[in-house]
């Protein structure tokens, strides 16, 4: 399995990603990071920490469990549900929803439909790691780490600590 990002890259990603959400919303005021379990609530963390540093701000970051709002969750291996938890309210907020891959769109449509069952944000923005094509939906990412152009046949494996041993993206042919 092909590694096309380290730990190293994954951090300058982060870097980038965070300075571009500081540019477009001319700061952190009213920005709230949402991560989606699992790999994209350790992302927001870390997209926190890293505007902290820059602006001295410390961003509210939440976690979103998606799970009641897919729409193939009579198709999906039943998960122990995860906690939702909005660290304030996002009426008139920047949110930024946070994953690891976008793929087809249906995973950040149902975080939009959960999110818009908290609140009215002012905006909701999207930020990925990994955009690999392939959209089923008319959904883009606001903020992207890297395009890796996938065929059906591939998946993007994105591991990040703390969930994972390490950091990195892999890409890996299906069999």
């Amino acid at each position: 399995m092909p590694q096309v990002m380290t730990g190293d890259d994954m951090q300058r990603v982060i870097k980038r990603i965070s300075h571009e959400i500081l540019e477009t919303h001319s700061g952190a005021e009213d920005v709230i990071l949402v991560g989606i379990h699992t790999r994209g609530v350790p992302l927001a963390n870390r997209l926190a920490e890293t505007v902290s540093t820059f602006e001295g701000v410390d961003l509210p970051v939440g976690t979103l469990d998606i799970g009641l709002y897919r729409d193939d969750r009579d198709r999906r291996e039943r998960h122990e549900q995860s906690k939702t938890q909005i660290p304030e309210d996002i009426n008139d907020k920047h949110v930024v929803i946070v994953d690891d891959v976008l793929y087809t769109g249906r995973t950040v449509r149902s975080a939009l439909d959960a999110l818009t069952d908290l609140g009215r944000a002012a905006t909701i923005e999207v930020a990925v790691m990994v955009d690999r094509g392939h959209r089923e939906l008319p959904i883009r990412a606001d903020y992207v780490g890297k395009n890796i152009p996938t065929s059906q046949q591939e998946r993007i494996t994105v591991r990040t600590r703390p969930v994972d041993d390490s950091d990195g993206v892999w890409v890996e042919v299906l069999r």
